[in-house]
């Protein structure tokens, strides 16, 4: 009998798991559109989604000159290939929130570039700003 409770127990527990896990995953896409900066910084883009591509526009580069594909948008998960300063790579930005997303180069060729280098296991974290026409 008692074998019987920790079963139906565990089952439980699982089936709870699963469904807290399944509301945590809430599908944050819609968020991406908007204007967004960089913490501690002055660097911003402006992000657009169009036909399930998302498009970047340098708002505040700092001077940095780089060029970008459309990203790709997967959930809360977006990709775009970037090219700056005769180095190419992949960026990926996860929305952790509908005004925070996390970034990182995810590749970064080639590698033995200062770029590459200095970008390695670090992230940005974006803030999305307020709409003007909201203030």
């Amino acid at each position: 009998m008692l074998k019987n409770i920790l079963i139906r127990f565990s089952a439980f527990f699982v089936l709870a798991l699963l469904v807290t896990g399944a509301n945590a995953q809430e599908d944050l896409s819609a968020h991406w559109d908007g204007k967004w900066i960089v913490d501690g910084t002055l660097f911003s883009i402006a992000v657009e989604v169009e036909n399930e591509e998302l498009k970047l526009t340098q708002v505040e580069s700092l001077g940095f000159e780089w060029s970008n594909e459309n990203g790709k948008i997967e959930g809360n998960i977006v990709t775009v290939e970037i090219e700056y300063a005769g180095v190419t790579g992949t960026i990926q930005a996860e929305l952790v929130n509908p005004t925070t997303a996390v970034a990182f180069a995810a590749t970064c060729l080639p590698d033995f570039m200062v770029v590459c280098l200095l970008s390695k296991d670090r992230q940005a974290v974006f803030r999305k700003l307020a709409d003007q026409a909201e203030n």
